[in-house]
């Protein structure tokens, strides 16, 4: 997949035209219009040519500068954009001190959340570049803290994470779609206790210059990947619903920003 823009100012004959009048005495208005000029190399210069209305004609100078600054303003925005599409960064350095990774569910109806205190991240992004987006994360499950000591022994047991045969869980991207804007929706597989089902997350990406956030959340059934077994299969006492979220940190590659 792959993000493709198209700017143009303007094109073989044909002009953008802009209008600006003001009012004078008598309701009467005077005013001109601006072609815009054709972008070959460089800048042209503006022709500009009066508009007759009632019995006005003419320009006068103030109006003349506002229409010629304003044909060169938009030719440098263009420009500037241009720019910007050329010069795309990929985002590839997970900040891990600065990322996160909780989890929220519900327990005996009550909303209770946690966090996993580990876990490696790995990205390539580049908003323009989309089609070579890749991300995986793993979660060092023996990590988890729920705020309550004894809670977090007893998920770690056979029953529920069996970390000492299933240490880790896994996403890895397949594919990452626009979904408008700063919002995208990323696909993968997510492993967990051995059982590896499809996954799709909407995210946020918000970049300022070499420096880029992720924000996004999924949910997931805790019952597809054996998470809570025997007599904690009980949906009524801990919900089957798990909410992820993320929020990861990155940053550009020397030599990719």
């Amino acid at each position: 997949m792959k993000a493709h823009f198209n700017l143009s100012l303007a094109q073989r004959g044909h002009t953008v035209p802009l209008a600006l009048r003001e009012r004078e005495n008598g309701g009467r208005t005077r005013g001109f219009v601006a072609h815009a000029p054709r972008l070959v190399s460089g800048f042209g210069s503006a022709e500009m040519r009066p508009a007759r209305e009632g019995n006005a004609q003419g320009t006068d100078d103030s109006s003349f500068r506002v229409a010629c600054a304003m044909c060169v303003s938009i030719a440098l925005l263009g420009a500037a954009l241009m720019s910007g599409i050329a010069s795309a960064v990929e985002f590839s350095q997970v900040q891990a001190n600065e990322s996160t990774v909780t989890f929220a569910y519900r327990q005996m109806g009550v909303n209770m959340d946690g966090t996993f205190g580990k876990f490696t991240a790995h990205a390539a992004f580049d908003p323009a570049k989309l089609g070579t987006a890749q991300a995986r994360i793993e979660i060092d499950l023996a990590s988890i803290d729920t705020g309550v000591a004894e809670a977090d022994d007893e998920v770690k047991g056979k029953l529920w994470f069996n970390t000492q045969a299933f240490p880790a869980a896994s996403f890895v991207s397949t594919g990452v779609k626009p979904l408008g804007g700063n919002r995208y929706q990323a696909a993968g597989k997510l492993t967990i206790k051995g059982k590896t089902r499809d996954v799709v997350a909407p995210f946020s990406f918000e970049a300022n210059g070499a420096r880029g956030v992720f924000d996004g959340q999924f949910t997931i059934g805790r019952l597809d990947y054996n998470i809570g077994e025997g007599i904690w299969d009980d949906v009524s006492a801990v919900a089957n619903e798990i909410r992820i979220k993320f929020h990861l940190v990155v940053t550009a590659a020397p030599g990719n920003q």
